[in-house]
């Protein structure tokens, strides 16, 4: 299914959203190496190039909802991002209330301004469309940039986990944040 959708953030063209397949695994490899390189190149301590791969996303796949947005209706890849039902790691046993947003990404060659933001609007919208009321996230507690962007889009913070057990046996620091969805 494609959900094609204009962004509050008016990117410069317009979005295609789906949910991503087997055959997209290389691509969203190729995403989270490419947005990882460019936060190093910024002095951002987050991802590391070849930290996940296709295994990672087949997990993600079957467990959940993983999204890709495209330029356009089969344009070149935008974005992608993960959805999940339930986050134990980061914010423990919850009731049924909120979606999770992970690994949002976005690709800067192909990207217009903006995609961020909708790319994360789509996932609201999603949620919303779910019955939950709750978009939840989290960034390294050590990430101030993130959190701000966050901040920015409406996100508040409701505490912090400060030893998450991450990708590649890692533990962290995380700022939990999270906003109130309208009904879809």
């Amino acid at each position: 299914m494609t959900h094609t959708s204009p962004s509050l953030t008016k990117p410069s063209s317009e979005l295609s959203f789906r949910r991503a397949g087997e055959s997209d695994l290389a691509e969203l490899v190729r995403l989270r190496d490419d947005a990882a390189r460019w936060q190093i190149e910024r002095g951002i301590e987050q991802w590391k190039p070849g930290e996940l791969g296709p295994e990672h996303f087949g997990v993600r796949l079957r467990a959940g909802e993983v999204w890709i947005a495209t330029a356009g209706p089969g344009g070149p890849s935008a974005g992608a991002w993960e959805l999940w039902w339930d986050d134990e790691p980061a914010w423990g046993v919850q009731p049924p209330v909120a979606g999770y947003v992970h690994r949002l990404m976005t690709d800067r060659r192909t990207a217009p301004p903006g995609t961020g933001r909708a790319l994360l609007a789509e996932a609201e919208r999603r949620i919303a469309a779910s019955g939950r009321p709750l978009c939840r996230l989290d960034c390294l507690t050590s990430n101030a940039r993130l959190r701000r962007y966050y901040e920015e889009a409406g996100y508040v913070v409701v505490g912090e986990q400060v030893g998450k057990n991450g990708d590649g046996g890692r533990t962290y620091g995380v700022t939990l944040l999270e906003k109130r969805l309208r009904a879809g």
